[in-house]
């Protein structure tokens, strides 16, 4: 086979080498700063709408598992107009007590005209950023437009995330946060003037218009009829074989997620949703586009639940690249 090169001289395979090839390298600190929180929902919208249009590709997640430790995901997906975006997250749950992250990622973005690496960044906080950020952008979209009230239950890594975004969408008046552990509450409450920690969930629940769920529970966290007609419910907690989402809650409500792989088995889709007809759900990609209705009537219980998915892996990480290149920011490393 002979390749044309730059100046026309032809090259046969053979006498082609990669040679040094200048790759990004961002930091976790790097992405912090350059991921803008506005930027990313709106993002993510338009990332949603792309699904339903049919305008990305984001191919099955192979997984590798690790016994008694944890497992390892690749979630790849491409759409026009951005990099190829390739995220390896492992999640090993008793990294806690070594303190770390019991997700760690990292996301490579490839040229889609050559398939040259561009960059490699720190993937862990985005990983917990767009979950927090697809649930914020269901508030905003489903939750009733003079809700003023939320409670956010966990006050983890996602329920900090919750409580940075939370006020993008919506003007509350009162954020309250419960935990397994009250303490933590009152630590994460302590990031804004808005929040409250509180000790009775059953309470702070029954009257809220907007519920964000938010932990790492094996049993539901709240009971289907503390919920009052009317509230937005969101869910992004990953604990098989149950999960803290009741289905009893599913039942009574409209339900959306982000695609029909919320449907499949553990890990990449819901044990909530285990027992669901996906025709039941909405996507929230048909809901932003107008295919299908959002909300309908002020009394309407709305549930969104998230699994993360490689395409809002992909948003955050071109925007993230793409303020690094304007701002010459991060580190060029030669491979």
């Amino acid at each position: 086979m002979n390749i044309s090169n730059a100046t026309g001289v032809r090259k046969s395979a053979a006498e082609i080498a990669k040679g040094d090839m200048d790759v990004l390298i961002l930091s976790e600190q790097d992405v912090v700063r350059l991921l803008d929180l506005n930027q990313l929902i709106d993002g993510l919208a338009e990332g949603f709408r792309a699904i339903a249009d049919g305008r990305v590709q984001s191919p099955d997640r192979p997984e590798i598992t690790v016994p008694g430790k944890g497992f390892s995901l690749s979630m790849p997906a491409w759409q026009e107009g951005m990099s190829i975006a390739v995220k390896i997250v492992n999640v090993f749950e008793d990294n806690l007590e070594l303190d770390l992250p019991n997700h760690l990622a990292l996301i490579n973005l490839f040229d889609p005209a050559t398939g040259a690496p561009l960059c490699i960044m720190d993937g862990t906080y985005i990983t917990g950023i767009r979950t927090a950020a697809s649930a914020v952008l269901s508030v905003r979209e489903l939750a009733r437009q003079d809700a003023r009230t939320v409670t956010l239950v966990g006050a983890g890594v996602q329920g900090r995330e919750h409580l940075r975004l939370l006020p993008l969408v919506r003007d509350f008046d009162e954020i309250r946060i419960a935990s397994l552990h009250y303490e933590d509450a009152e630590k994460l409450a302590r990031l804004d003037p808005r929040a409250v920690a509180v000790r009775d969930v059953e309470a702070a629940v029954r009257t809220s218009d907007v519920v964000c769920l938010a932990s790492h529970s094996y049993t539901p966290v709240i009971d289907a009829e503390w919920i009052r007609q009317g509230t937005h419910v969101s869910s992004v907690g990953y604990a098989p074989p149950q999960g803290e989402l009741p289905l009893e809650l599913i039942a009574i409500a409209r339900l959306f997620v982000e695609t029909t792989e919320a449907f499949k088995a553990p890990p990449v889709g819901c044990a909530e949703l285990a027992r669901i007809d996906p025709r039941e759900a909405t996507l929230l990609g048909d809901m932003l586009t107008g295919r299908k209705a959002g909300r309908q009537t002020a009394d309407e219980i709305t549930v969104y639940k998230a699994m993360g998915i490689a395409m809002e892996d992909m948003v955050a990480a071109h925007i993230a690249y793409s303020r690094a290149r304007a701002q010459k920011a991060g580190q060029i490393v030669v491979l």
